[in-house]
């Protein structure tokens, strides 16, 4: 594991130099820092006054204020599917199946279908809520700032969940059984039995799945540019999508590719520290 994180480390230094352009450089002088740069990346510079980093803008630390917030709604969702899934008796295969559906979808296809499904003049859900009289308007879901978050939280979840409940699902058939019956001869309440022996058991894949969400999370792309690209009034701008209309957008491809290496660096800290706690979890159950 050291290992493959050095190499990882290592991987970040030479993006980070890469970045910077062949010819380019960093100078600090006088409280500013200056980024030199060749032809292809266009300078420019972050002061480091009273006022804080002019150069950075506030939309990155939305952005990824919004994704962590994302990420624990689309585990949370899963997770309490997999823990209902399980209590059902008859049918297991058909819901699991049912439900892992939207999954399987390609982006695109997710992203074109609920684009026409919540359009504002001609989608079926507006119109048909206006028939039925819940709203004397069509509610413009993708242009109106308070209704496009939490639509595309919702569309985040229903494919994204999927992979979460079923994962944990199959974690959770791994519980013995004989366990539970021994907790309830002791008198344990079934929060106690989730606590004592269920997220033992399972903490393990949950840990990983929160890995692989964070990541695949973070660097999400193609679902919410081809519904919204990023708006209305950057509202559902995403770090992938600031760098790709900051460098191909405006051209300040130096700007992008460093956003680019923060948005790295972030992920490895999160996944060192994922993996630390992981390999406590696996010592422990050992």
């Amino acid at each position: 594991m050291k290992k493959f994180m050095m190499l990882l480390l290592a991987l970040v230094m030479v993006l980070s130099l890469a970045a910077c352009g062949g010819k380019g450089g960093l100078t600090v002088e006088e409280g500013k820092l200056h980024m030199s740069t060749n032809a292809a990346f266009p300078p420019y510079e972050m002061t480091t006054d009273a006022g804080g980093f002019e150069g950075i803008d506030v939309e990155v630390a939305q952005a990824i204020a919004g994704k962590l917030g994302l990420e624990l709604v689309v585990d949370d969702m899963g997770f309490t599917a997999a823990l209902a899934l399980e209590r059902i008796r008859r049918g297991k295969g058909i819901y699991r199946t049912l439900l892992i559906i939207p999954w399987a979808f390609p982006s695109i296809v997710i992203a074109l279908s609920w684009k026409w499904i919540l359009n504002g003049v001609s989608g079926f859900l507006p119109n048909f809520l206006v028939k039925i009289g819940l709203c004397e308007t069509a509610p413009q879901f993708f242009s109106s700032g308070g209704l496009v978050f939490p639509t595309l939280v919702f569309i985040n979840v229903w494919f994204g969940a999927p992979l979460i409940m079923v994962n944990v699902l199959s974690a959770l058939q791994t519980v013995p059984k004989d366990q539970y019956e021994a907790a309830q001869l002791d008198g344990a309440s079934p929060w106690q039995s989730f606590v004592h022996i269920t997220l033992p058991h399972i903490r393990v894949v949950v840990g990983l799945l929160v890995v692989l969400r964070t990541i695949w999370v973070f660097n999400n792309f193609d679902t919410i540019y081809l519904i919204t690209g990023g708006g209305p009034a950057n509202l559902t701008q995403t770090v992938p999508i600031y760098a790709y209309n900051v460098g191909w957008g405006l051209k300040q491809l130096g700007r992008s590719s460093a956003v680019t290496v923060v948005l790295l660096i972030f992920l490895l800290i999160v996944c060192m520290f994922y993996f630390k706690i992981l390999d406590k979890w696996e010592k422990e159950g050992a």
